[in-house]
């Protein structure tokens, strides 16, 4: 009996499994277009390329991300030693910090732009396999680098064109002081976080049913979330929660910190995106202080990038505190809002030029090919002799190529071709150089 993976004829049948996908061409220009834009803003503010293995001890990612730990994929390797898939960025990087911190001068600015793997439902824009785009310092422990996070996120989404996005302020020590407030305990501040950080997903009397099932007495649930609730609704967010609170001193600090990021911000050009909102909390566990989120609202896809200061995690690691404070792009939903409004200008395609070849003048076409390189055009040079003028020319347009030049063992005698233009079929003769410099001054 042949296996459910066979045809009739015996072949596998093709398949990938759920949550991962193949990238085709046309997808995967966007995607380098897109991390181009990053990777140039990343290295704008001098941050330096980082990357790690996709698999690390078991042990290394586990403790960390809370609930994100439930999707990781672990297994035990050939040598019985027990692995997983990284499931982010920011943990890997933790390590390298701790066992390289003799060498790496701090602050250390890193951006770490790669595919990480959680084992979630797949929906639109969220998938098991996914790429972040990471910045991260580590080692400045003021409140200028949050802001200087936070001013990268505002260029990368404004790089690539995003309309509509606001990023939403918090800071999980003014969380932990509203929670004290209320009257819960500090040890159940996590579920705090990871209840209220659900807020707009499932509502607020979810948000208060998911913190008493994780403990909380309902009062003073109710509590907290109410006054979030109504300091979001507040024109001064912060000066009610300021007022509310009384006196405490951490959350004095944790508000100054706060006022420090939006009094910097306007001078590194980020005006009227980011906002104080008191109800973002953030899902994962070693964030410790301001954390943010980006956030489109149309279409309506949600966050498309977050982060945050964690003054714990590389600690975990190393035999000091080192703080640090990132953010993540989430490239797969950035993509989403890219395409769904065409906010990025096509690269035309996978080549400039196409170089036809003839039958007995193929050294001719790929000499010809090689100097439109030189010249800094992309170039294909046919593989196709045998096939017609006509059809590699179809070929060509099917591509997206925007112009074709043709050259036989005639034009090769007088050291000419013939350009034709895909779009509109106009077609001159003339020589290589002409060509060249006609394209160049049409650019």
């Amino acid at each position: 009996m042949s296996n459910d993976s066979e045809g009739k004829s015996g072949n596998r049948k093709p398949q990938i499994l759920k949550g991962f996908r193949d990238y085709l061409p046309e997808h995967m220009r966007l995607r380098q277009q897109i991390i181009g834009k990053f990777r140039a803003v990343f290295e704008s503010h001098g941050f330096e390329p980082l990357d790690t293995p996709v698999l690390e001890y078991l042990e290394v990612l586990t403790g960390k991300a809370g609930e994100n730990e439930k999707l990781m994929y672990g297994f035990e390797d050939h040598g019985g030693r027990k692995i997983g898939l990284r499931y982010d960025l920011t943990v890997p990087l933790a390590r390298v910090v701790a066992m390289h911190q003799a060498h790496i001068p701090l602050p250390f600015k890193r951006y770490h732009i790669a595919p990480v793997w959680r084992a979630e439902k797949p929906q639109r824009g969220r998938f098991r396999e996914f790429w972040q785009c990471d910045a991260d310092i580590a080692g400045a422990p003021s409140a200028l680098a949050d802001a200087e996070i936070l001013a990268i996120l505002g260029e990368s989404l404004d790089a690539v064109g995003l309309p509509n996005y606001t990023i939403q302020v918090s800071h999980r020590q003014l969380l932990a002081r509203v929670a004290v407030w209320a009257g819960i305990e500090e040890g159940l501040a996590g579920q705090v976080y990871r209840s209220v950080d659900k807020l707009a997903k499932i509502g607020p009397d979810a948000v208060v049913a998911e913190m008493v099932e994780g403990g909380v007495e309902q009062p003073a649930a109710a509590k907290a979330l109410r006054l979030l609730v109504e300091a979001s609704a507040s024109d001064d967010a912060l000066g009610f929660i300021r007022d509310s609170l009384g006196d405490d001193p951490v959350a004095d600090t944790a508000l100054a910190e706060l006022q420090e990021i939006f009094e910097v911000l306007p001078s590194m050009g980020i005006t009227g995106k980011a906002v104080f909102d008191p109800t973002l909390a953030r899902g994962l566990d070693y964030y410790t202080g301001p954390v943010f989120e980006a956030v489109v609202e149309e279409p309506r896809i949600g966050s498309v990038a977050g982060g945050g200061r964690y003054e714990d995690l590389i600690g975990s690691f190393a035999n000091r505190t080192i703080t640090a404070t990132g953010v993540s792009l989430g490239l797969e939903r950035i993509i989403e809002v890219v395409r769904e409004f065409d906010l990025l200008p096509g690269d035309g395609g996978s080549a400039d030029v196409l170089v036809v070849t003839m039958p007995g003048a193929a050294a001719y076409a790929a000499s010809v090919a090689s100097q439109f390189r030189q010249a800094g055009f992309r170039t294909e040079l046919s593989s196709q002799p045998n096939r017609s003028v006509g059809d590699q020319l179809k070929y060509g347009s099917k591509k997206g190529i925007r112009f074709a030049v043709i050259g036989g063992e005639a034009e090769r005698e007088s050291q000419q071709v013939a350009l034709k233009d895909l779009e509109s079929g106009e077609q001159r003769t003339m020589s290589v150089h002409e060509v060249i410099q006609s394209l160049q001054q049409a650019e």
